[in-house]
């Protein structure tokens, strides 16, 4: 094959790891990053995500010439649009004298995910640090996405994962695709089916798999089926032993939090928090932020199960901050959609187009995916759960609970959760959280 001289500016499809092509641009490395010794590689610059990284010459193809074989092989919607943007780029760079690897739009691109100039960039190898505050009990993990980063070595440990739903399933996937060796379980055995074929082992019962994972992890609905899951017939507190590591990674109250570290550890295992902020396309993509209260070793045994679910985690300190931090960050999340379903509604109350009422809102300062996505599902009809309406108003009444034991107001989030149980009875539980809509409309 003949050989394919690159420059800086020239787009590529670079491979990582196991991960498909990705779009991404040669650029010109940080002056204190050494090129591999020994290797024949381009720095490259991928978009669409954070991601940078050395890239052997035989993992590059010329973007235009690979293009049309590159969107036929590979899916998904962070793929297409990290495609899309290379488009745009290339529009607004046509036409213009200056060469590609000086327009600004480029460079505004790169900025945009990363707010970060070019010197400021460091390997993948390198990007994994944690920052300590002034408290001492906050730090920060920068983990990588894992739609292309192939730089991860998966931990040795064996990965226990009980809890097959909308987050677990898309976890486990990226568990898997990274290499972790993974038992599931789940309520329903059905669905362990598809993750047995991608290579993960089939546990019998919670128990079963704790005993014999040296890192369990759970993801379930509420308290209750958290406590059941550990305390309950063949729960996994009769699988612990000694210096086995259990991690509760669903949305629940502190106090089932302080009780649950409490039964692990009184066993001599080690008891880690670490819900998840996102939805089910988050947790697909790898993109989740995962918030980690507990032990500390723990939390440092996951790095790779973390970076592979998520694109950053947060370590809080004591068991019980990561479930609070959780329940603060879903209290905003699900007042705001109610507020923008009754902004909407409103619209059209008032005779006013409700596309229109979208179009300037996604102009302005509130404008993100989020609202972009869920007020384009309102307005097609479209409630497939990406996050279940029942889970967001089990978050409003955590919160609303945890205000009281504060004794804090929370006005706000008490009139969000009304609308929410309006939702309920209006049979839309087991819809997205944007079905709070139709609470407006009956």
């Amino acid at each position: 094959m003949a050989t394919v001289h690159l420059r800086i500016g020239d787009l590529v499809w670079g491979k990582l790891g196991r991960y498909p092509p990705w779009p991404g641009k040669v650029v010109s490395p940080p002056k204190d990053l050494k090129k591999p010794r020994g290797k024949k590689c381009h720095f490259v610059k991928f978009f669409g995500t954070e991601d940078h990284a050395w890239i052997k010459v035989e993992q590059l193809k010329p973007y235009h010439a690979h293009k049309e074989e590159m969107i036929k092989i590979n899916k998904g919607k962070r793929f297409q649009q990290a495609v899309d943007a290379v488009e745009d780029f290339l529009k607004k760079a046509k036409g213009k004298e200056q060469p590609v690897k000086d327009d600004p739009h480029f460079h505004h691109f790169l900025l945009s995910q990363s707010e970060k100039p070019a010197s400021s960039m460091e390997p993948i190898s390198k990007r994994l640090k944690i920052i300590e505050e002034d408290s001492g009990s906050t730090s920060i993990q920068a983990a990588d996405s894992t739609a292309i980063n192939g730089s991860i070595t998966p931990t040795d440990k064996r990965i226990g994962f009980l809890g097959l739903g909308l987050m677990g399933s898309g976890i486990v996937s990226n568990l898997l695709k990274m290499g972790h060796v993974v038992t599931v379980w789940n309520r329903t055995a059905e669905k362990c089916d598809l993750f047995i074929q991608e290579g993960a082992r089939l546990g019998r019962t919670p128990a079963e798999v704790a005993s014999t994972c040296d890192i369990t992890f759970s993801c379930v609905s509420d308290p209750k089926a958290a406590r059941d899951l550990v305390l309950g017939p063949s729960g996994v507190l009769q699988g612990i032993r000694p210096g086995k590591c259990y991690i509760e990674m669903s949305t629940v109250d502190p106090e089932t939090i302080t009780e649950l570290s409490q039964v692990i550890t009184s066993r001599g295992g080690r008891f880690l928090e670490a819900p998840v902020a996102g939805s089910q396309q988050l947790s697909n993509d790898g993109m989740l932020v995962i918030l980690a209260a507990g032990d500390r070793t723990v939390y440092e045994d996951c790095s790779s199960c973390f970076q592979a679910m998520g694109k950053t985690s947060f370590f809080l300190g004591e068991a019980g901050n990561a479930a609070r931090m959780m329940l603060i960050l879903n209290m905003v999340q699900g007042s705001f959609m109610a507020t923008i379903a009754e902004g909407l509604t409103l619209a059209q109350a008032t005779g006013q187009s409700q596309q229109t009422f979208l179009d300037i809102l996604c102009q302005g300062q509130m404008a993100s995916t989020f609202v972009d996505q869920k007020c384009q599902n309102i307005l097609q009809g479209n409630f497939k759960p990406d996050y279940y309406l029942k889970h967001i108003q089990k978050d409003l009444r955590l919160a609303i609970s945890m205000g009281d034991m504060a004794n804090h107001p929370t006005p706000m989030a008490a009139a969000a959760n009304e609308v929410y149980k309006r939702a309920k009875a209006l049979d839309q539980s087991d819809n997205d959280i944007s079905a709070v809509y139709r609470a407006y409309i009956h």
